[in-house]
């Protein structure tokens, strides 16, 4: 878990993703070499923060989403919020500034709701501020700020060490509005004819997906993938005898429901581990589902 642990820690807020990008980049250098395919990288003109990996003759693309959730600085240490995270008195925020390191606790006027950041000093405007992360594992979970979504890249950069023909994309902007995928869809599609996307990302616990009963596949969030699809996901799956559960949601959404939205025939399933505290500094995950998702999408890579 020490390469997750790392991830949890890269500054990278939607719309700043560049050091994650420049990260596994970097990863990809180190390690490449020792994977069963050494894959071609795409980034650079054109992606902006995103990158893509091409592993032999791509069938099916895996997308993770590289951004997290946080906040942007105002005006006198006032914040605008990043996506959604939560909003609760007393969490630790760092960042920094053209002065250097920021440090500070989120505060929340009671009476209107405004956020700002108690810090010993005026903070640049537009900086951005994330949860500091505070690592904590068992021998039966992990817990920190953003595994949503550094668990769907640590899956991601599993997967790549035995991938022989698949995708791999770091998308960016998912949990403000997205915006990367559509292109980056579209790319795999001209030149690759991908139809075919895993969207590697972490769900919710609720009272019908559990801790500890295997990963997620979902039949819907607030986007509706084909059905014949996620049937022959969820074949797959069974045929397996990993551990999984399906999960059926109204709201929520993810890089799939951009897809769907994008003028690309591309079908899509989510398929992550479920997490408690959602967007907050507490994001628990149990490795059990950790396993069960890495295991599951070595085969599905393999058989779709």
């Amino acid at each position: 878990m020490e390469l997750l642990k790392q991830l949890c820690s890269i500054h990278a807020p939607s719309g700043n993703e560049g050091a994650f990008r420049d990260f596994l980049l970097d990863y990809h250098d180190r390690y490449s070499s020792g994977w069963k395919v050494k894959p071609q990288v795409v980034h650079g003109d054109g992606f902006q923060d995103n990158m893509i990996w091409i592993f032999g003759t791509p069938r099916t693309a895996v997308y993770a989403h590289l951004d997290s959730i946080g906040f942007t600085v105002r005006y006198e240490n006032q914040l605008v919020k990043i996506g959604g995270p939560i909003t609760e008195d007393g969490c630790r925020l760092k960042g920094t500034d053209s002065l250097g390191a920021v440090e500070g606790i989120l505060r929340v006027n009671e009476d209107t709701g405004a956020l700002s950041v108690d810090s010993d000093r005026t903070i640049d405007r537009g900086t951005e501020l994330v949860f500091a992360p505070d690592w904590r594992e068992t021998d039966e979970y992990v817990q920190c700020c953003y595994m949503d979504n550094r668990l769907g890249v640590w899956n991601a950069l599993k997967i790549a060490e035995t991938l022989e023909h698949g995708a791999i994309v770091f998308s960016t902007w998912e949990e403000h509005g997205g915006g990367s995928v559509g292109y980056l869809g579209q790319y795999l599609y001209d030149k690759w004819n991908v139809k075919q996307a895993l969207i590697s990302d972490i769900t919710w616990v609720t009272e019908g997906v559990q801790h500890g009963k295997g990963v997620a596949i979902s039949l819907r969030d607030r986007g509706i993938p084909r059905r014949s699809f996620v049937n022959k996901v969820v074949e797959i799956a069974r045929e397996s005898g990993i551990p999984f559960q399906l999960e059926v949601e109204g709201a929520g959404s993810s890089d799939g429901g951009y897809l769907q939205a994008s003028p690309i025939p591309v079908d899509w399933c989510f398929v992550g581990a479920p997490e408690d505290h959602v967007h907050s500094p507490d994001e628990k995950v149990y490795k059990k589902d950790i396993e069960a998702m890495w295991k599951l999408y070595e085969v599905l890579m393999e058989k779709l």
